[in-house]
């Protein structure tokens, strides 16, 4: 592309690609199922600590497992923890595939290519895209949580001082990550290696700083994601146990919790529709972002060699 788009002008294109392309959408959608089941157990687990925590009695890091152990035969426990083992795999590796293929499937529509390839896109360039990430592991709040859970069990005296330090390292990581915004980017529409990805986003981020107010509202539909996110994460549970109870009042209590469970579901799988939305979207624009920038001459060249 050789186009010049103010920023207004990549928002409203990347809004308009997001839906107009349902394949891409589609891998926004299962990711942001994955994530918020992946998130939900993170908060029930966390939830359950916080609870034992404030009366005094903190559970161990396996205390769930031991519950679950005593109370069901060995071959139904063995199973559901196989069973359970797999699915926090899923959940936790196939987001970064579906970044790559959401990156590539916008990159394709925008120079208006066949958009197809999304799984190839996906696996080709899960790799990488999973280093990146995992570099800014840190700068994710689900982590934050999990490791002051763990500073709080097994910090001690020290506790206090280790959550501070957790904390600047989130705070820091999410400085870095914001320099590194268009790594992933890089990756999948240049075949960069990561090293070099993380020089051009930084690059790129530095030159065009004047589009500051551009990445400001980008932050802020990050922000309102997250929000949004966290706010459905804990409403989820309670609308569940809520109508679990109420049905207990006067059907047996199997059945009772059973239909929470799939009311739960389905809210679930509304809210990441909306979600798979404001994935898609944000995503887009990084994409159409750095591919309008990175044809931009570089400010620090005054005359390009021949050679």
């Amino acid at each position: 592309m050789h186009e010049d788009l103010t920023p207004r002008e990549i928002i409203a294109r990347a809004w308009t690609l997001t839906r107009q392309e349902r394949g891409i959408r589609r891998w926004g959608y299962i990711s942001a199922v994955l994530e918020t089941l992946l998130n939900l157990k993170l908060l029930i687990y966390q939830t359950w600590f916080l609870i034992s925590y404030l009366q005094g009695d903190p559970i161990g890091f396996f205390t769930i497992e031991a519950v679950l152990m005593e109370h069901l035969p060995f071959w139904l426990f063995l199973t559901f923890m196989i069973m359970l083992v797999v699915i926090i795999i899923v959940e936790w590796l196939f987001p970064h595939m579906a970044t790559g293929a959401i990156i590539g499937l916008a990159a394709k529509s925008l120079r208006k290519e066949e958009v197809k390839g999304g799984l190839v896109l996906g696996i080709y360039n899960f790799f990488p895209i999973f280093a990146i990430h995992e570099f800014f592991m840190l700068s994710r709040v689900t982590v934050l949580i999990t490791v002051c859970s763990l500073i709080l069990r097994y910090g001690g005296q020290a506790a206090t001082l280790g959550i501070i330090v957790v904390i600047s390292i989130y705070a820091f990581s999410n400085i870095l990550r914001f320099f590194f915004i268009f790594a992933e980017e890089a990756v999948v529409i240049r075949k960069e290696g990561i090293r070099k990805a993380l020089k051009v986003s930084f690059k790129l981020v530095i030159s065009y700083l004047g589009h500051i107010i551009f990445l400001l509202l980008l932050f802020f539909i990050i922000t309102l994601r997250i929000f949004i996110n966290a706010a459905m994460i804990i409403l989820v549970p309670g609308v569940i146990m809520g109508i679990g109870y109420l049905l207990t009042l006067f059907l047996p209590a199997v059945i009772s919790y059973t239909v929470g469970s799939i009311i739960g579901l389905i809210l679930i799988g509304i809210a990441s529709y909306f979600f798979a939305y404001l994935e898609v979207f944000r995503q887009t624009v990084w994409t159409l972002t750095y591919m309008v920038l990175s044809e931009k001459k570089e400010l620090d060249v005054i005359v390009e060699s021949n050679g």
